[in-house]
């Protein structure tokens, strides 16, 4: 029998994982436009009509000055079959299947690779044009989405390779340049002129430039770039051109007799270059040399992008806010990064659980480790006064306890005042493609994690989850964010000595300031459960139940993690459920409360699978990946509904891959308690709920 690991606070405890019946659940896009559950009214179509969203009191508002926040998917294609940029026959069926979901916000990803995947010619001998079909197919994408009230967010430099007609030294042999574009003069260059050809491009669509563009939210400048101490570029030519630059900014920043004590520091003689940090010796540097050359990394990093803002800004005429690039590698600090990309509008962060790699993955569930939650890595990076939004994020197939992270993060972001969470990723899939989950990213037809997208975009767009009453600021200093590059992994994520990682599980956590009085040491009360200080959200860990989290608001309801043993009952929602691992999520899909609605959407998730999917024997990865079509482990067992004021009956409908009802009503029964409706009977993870008065 396969065994699964669960580390609860340092603790290694094998829990026997029974053996699991999946059956076949697919959903059907395509034939989803007579879906019970739409969404789309809570768009505010057509994108971007009050104006320009902006910045105001620390957050994203719309034209008309009201809260706007993002509830989106990046959209991508990765997986065989799948596209980036629809046909235009198709932009308007996937325009209208993200809406129903309640998605309002798409981050439009790697739009700079070479046709048919993204804009960039592939039959030019530079980089330099863009493909006419696929800038048309973009234009009507956009138009589509506009219309639905589903705004962009533009990236400019993702994945751009190089020719040789580009002018850029060593094309051939820097693949995407990370590093790279921030210090090298042409690749600069070519980054402003291809901003300038996709944000003064008019499109037909919508009778605009990009630039000029209200369904435009953001635009981010970088993906995942920056460069660090011991950074090793590609190739000899450009480790010598950082080199220069790092001697030229010590001439500048230090004087003589400091330039003298480095080169006597790094053993070389007057006269000759100071060497830049590599591998172990970062680690064993002296002070003086360490901070010389992270304050020469940072200031580097800072003058692009302070220059990549006045260009977009001055010369272009950008309108929307900007955003640098994302804090994403959350094994070390990251404030010397954030030092550079706070001084743009928004920051932003990256995290997935479990991320796959060579050797597979951990396969653990998160509700087991609270303090390495993507809620708390994603928490170290938001400023006090700045938007912060979270632009990929995911639980990525095959973890078997997937379904736990919409609703976490949906609920946690909520109470942290989050302006925005994407979700990595969306893919359009051609006419004639059969469901099975083609990547570890693609969420577009897995059949638990599209409708819990539904539920998370009730539980975040109408701020179902109140914001922490208390926010916990920190405050470091210049000298302490350098130092942080040098904490051990165990500081991880927040590198700040004294500060609790359990906290943003508790209050709102934002930086105040990268240059100022080092915060003092934040006390936090050990606690199980972990509970808000709304208390509508709690995060219990148990060494012998596992971990669970729980939502209890007015509109959200929701108990994921090991629901079974804990037997969880929330004001609404009790799930008396037979599956080990699960989510259960109660919606109100009116503006009412739960305890007045007249119609509920309940979501169940365990895990999901492809038809014929085999893992090794470490549970690590899967061999064979499987096919066609998508499997589910059905939630089965009862669900008492409580608390409904005035009801008279209650209905219960399983929804299909259409989200269209299935056969009959379930039986509901009325008891003392409440009403209570079995669920898995009909294999289905949605079901409306129907409460009569």
């Amino acid at each position: 029998m396969p065994v699964a690991y669960l580390l609860l606070t340092g603790a290694l405890l094998q829990q026997p994982a029974p053996a699991v019946e999946f059956k076949p659940f697919a959903l059907d896009h395509r034939n989803g436009g007579e879906s019970v559950i739409d969404l789309s009214s809570l768009l505010d179509a057509p994108a971007g009509k009050h104006g320009f969203a902006r910045v105001a009191d620390g957050h994203l508002v719309g034209g008309d000055g009201k809260r706007l926040r993002l509830w989106g998917v990046n959209v991508t294609d990765w997986t065989r079959g799948s596209t980036m940029l629809p046909a235009k026959e198709d932009a308007a069926v996937w325009a209208a299947v993200l809406a129903r979901h309640g998605v309002n916000c798409v981050r439009l990803h790697f739009l700079d690779l070479p046709a048919p995947r993204g804009l960039i010619d592939p039959k030019a001998k530079d980089t330099r044009a863009f493909d006419a079909d696929q800038l048309d197919r973009l234009d009507h994408w956009v138009a589509e989405l506009k219309k639905r009230g589903i705004y962009v967010c533009l990236g400019l430099n993702v994945g751009r390779s190089y020719k040789a007609g580009d002018g850029v030294t060593d094309a051939d042999k820097i693949g995407w340049a990370k590093g790279l574009t921030l210090f090298d003069p042409r690749l600069i260059e070519l980054q402003k002129e291809y901003a300038k050809q996709l944000l003064t491009h008019r499109n037909p669509y919508t009778k605009a430039e990009y630039r000029d563009e209200p369904a435009i939210v953001c635009v981010e400048v970088q993906n995942e770039n920056g460069l660090y101490l011991g950074y090793k570029a590609p190739t000899e030519a450009y480790d010598k051109q950082l080199l220069e630059l790092y001697n030229g900014w010590l001439k500048r920043e230090r004087t003589p007799a400091d330039v003298a004590k480095l080169r006597t520091a790094a053993g070389v003689k007057d006269g000759e270059p100071v060497p830049r940090l590599q591998g172990k010796e970062v680690a064993a540097a002296p002070a003086e040399r360490f901070h010389a050359e992270v304050q020469f990394v940072m200031d580097t990093e800072r003058r692009f992008y302070e220059d990549m803002q006045k260009y977009l800004k001055d010369t272009l005429k950008v309108r929307v806010p900007l955003v640098a690039t994302n804090d994403h590698a959350h094994s070390g600090s990251s404030y010397p990064l954030l030092a550079s990309t706070s001084r743009l509008d928004i920051t932003d962060g990256h995290e997935y659980w479990e991320h796959p790699g060579p050797r597979g993955i951990p396969n653990e569930p998160m509700v087991n480790r609270p303090d390495r939650s993507t809620v708390v890595e994603l928490s170290r990076s938001a400023f006090a006064g700045k938007p912060y939004t979270a632009s990929e994020v995911n639980h990525p197939f095959p973890n078997e306890y997937a379904c736990e992270g919409i609703p976490v993060l949906a609920a946690y972001a909520a109470l942290q005042d989050w302006d925005g969470v994407f979700w990595y990723t969306f893919e359009p899939k051609a006419a004639d493609w059969k469901p099975v989950l083609g990547d570890p990213f693609d969420l577009s037809h897995d059949p638990v994690k599209m409708p819990q997208l539904v539920a998370g975009a009730l539980a975040f767009l109408r701020a179902d989850v109140k914001p922490a009453k208390t926010v916990v600021e920190r405050s470091y200093s210049l000298q302490q964010v350098r130092d942080s590059l040098r904490l051990p992994g165990t500081e991880r994520p927040y590198f700040t000595p004294g500060f609790p990682p359990l906290l943003p599980l508790v209050h709102g956590s934002r930086i105040a300031t990268l240059d100022g009085k080092p915060t003092e040491a934040v006390k936090l009360a050990a606690a199980d459960p972990i509970r808000s200080d709304t208390g509508e959200l709690v995060w219990a860990v148990s060494k012998e139940k596992g971990g669970l989290v729980t939502v209890d608001a007015d509109r959200t309801q929701v108990a994921t993690g090991f629901v079974k043993a804990h037997a969880p009952a929330l004001r609404h929602l009790v799930p008396e459920i037979d599956n080990r691992f699960a989510s259960v999520t109660l919606s109100a899909l009116d503006d009412k409360l739960i305890a007045k609605s007249g119609r509920l959407l309940l979501v169940t998730g365990a895990a999901v699978g492809n038809t014929d999917m085999k893992w090794n024997e470490a549970r690590t990865q899967l061999r064979p990946w499987g096919g066609t079509p998508t499997v589910i482990e059905p939630v089965t067992g009862r669900v008492l509904l409580r608390g409904l004021d005035g009801a008279t009956g209650v209905s219960v409908s399983a929804l299909d891959g259409r989200g269209q009802r299935v056969g009959k009503p379930v039986a509901v029964e009325k008891t003392a308690d409440g009403w209570r409706a079995p669920v898995g009977d009909t294999v289905t993870t949605w079901y409306e709920v129907k409460v009569e008065r």
